[in-house]
């Protein structure tokens, strides 16, 4: 009996000391911070986006391990870090805003410990109408069958806003893409607005129906721009570039700014080897969300975002040398 205790210790020693000679094996991970990041659907490109972000972080900062979670998007990742069953994750700067200053969703609920990472995408909320239609402004939208975004989307309640600051009443048409771009194909409506890719590239529904009919795109000036602003201080225009359509011209409208949030207790030192990796590894991004090539992150971050960076970020950017505004600085 007494021998046979022996052997038995004997072979769990020998399997503890195997198992720490493993390189990776499980002590090396359970010695890593381990971290649940929210993205979104996994039928969604920007799932994919955050699949090689996590990679990215994964293996340049050694110490972490990053977990991507299929969610809701931006509304179920803010409210999931704030229970603590995420770390970190997505989200659309319009609606951190809203949650830090307890606006909308959060109204009278401000949360004030998630502070943001950086800004990858700022995606335009192009007005589209048929060249035939005669709306030549979005002023011309008054009273004219106009879809303001799929139903329930946030760019729906985006461009409901952006017309109600500017005392604009469209006749507005409710519906999924399809059968909005079904109803502008057969002129029942005048137009709709869609999130592009980017402000170089249209979005493929609206492609889909400019080789249909000739489509317009419309723009805001910087007076309108300056009205939907001072009612809504969340909301940032964006300039786009001519010949995004044909000849179109240049022209501003308002972007839907997507990024990337972590929660204010993540350590500056973590947060900022975070960012690092991921800027300096923005090609691997590319290479899973191709619609962000040739984004200076960092350029994109601090010219757009509106709600407080984590000081880790912040130490990132200012080693690049950039100087950081005073209002994404946390008080």
């Amino acid at each position: 009996m007494k021998l046979s205790q022996k052997a038995v210790f004997s072979v769990l020693v020998l399997v503890l000391l195997l198992v720490m000679l493993i390189p990776g094996g499980s002590a090396s991970a359970a010695s890593k911070k381990q971290l649940a990041m929210g993205s979104t659907q996994s039928s969604s490109s920007h799932y994919a986006y955050f699949v090689a972000v996590a990679k990215i972080i994964n293996t340049h900062v050694p110490e972490v391990n990053i977990s991507v979670v299929e969610t809701g998007a931006s509304v179920d990742n803010i409210n999931r870090i704030k229970k603590g069953d995420l770390d970190l994750g997505m989200t659309t700067i319009h609606l951190q805003y809203q949650a830090f200053h307890g606006m909308g969703t959060w109204n009278g609920k401000p949360i004030k410990d998630q502070y943001v990472l950086w800004v990858y995408q700022a995606a335009p909320q192009n007005f589209v109408v048929r060249e035939d239609s005669g709306v030549k402004t979005v002023y011309d939208l008054a009273g004219k069958p106009f879809n303001p975004g799929m139903r329930g989307s946030a760019t729906e309640k985006t461009v409901e806003s952006i017309l109600e600051a500017l005392d604009i009443v469209p006749n507005f048409y409710r519906g999924g893409t399809d059968d909005t771009v079904a109803a502008i194909k057969d002129n029942r409506i005048v137009g709709y607005v869609k999130s592009g890719a980017g402000v170089k590239s249209l979005d493929a529904s609206t492609l889909d129906i400019a080789t249909f009919t000739p489509i317009r795109l419309i723009g805001f000036t910087d007076e309108d721009i300056s009205k939907v602003q001072k009612k809504y201080p969340y909301l940032s225009p964006v300039s786009i570039p001519q010949g995004i359509y044909k000849d179109s011209p240049a022209y501003k409208t308002f972007a839907m700014l997507i990024g990337v949030v972590a929660k204010k207790d993540l350590p500056e030192d973590l947060v900022y080897k975070m960012v690092k990796a991921s800027y300096e590894n923005f090609n691997d991004q590319v290479a899973a969300y191709p619609s962000i090539k040739g984004t200076d992150l960092a350029e994109l971050t601090l010219s757009t975002c509106t709600v407080p960076l984590h000081p880790g970020a912040i130490k990132y950017y200012k080693e690049l040398g950039l100087k950081v505004p005073d209002n994404l600085i946390p008080k």
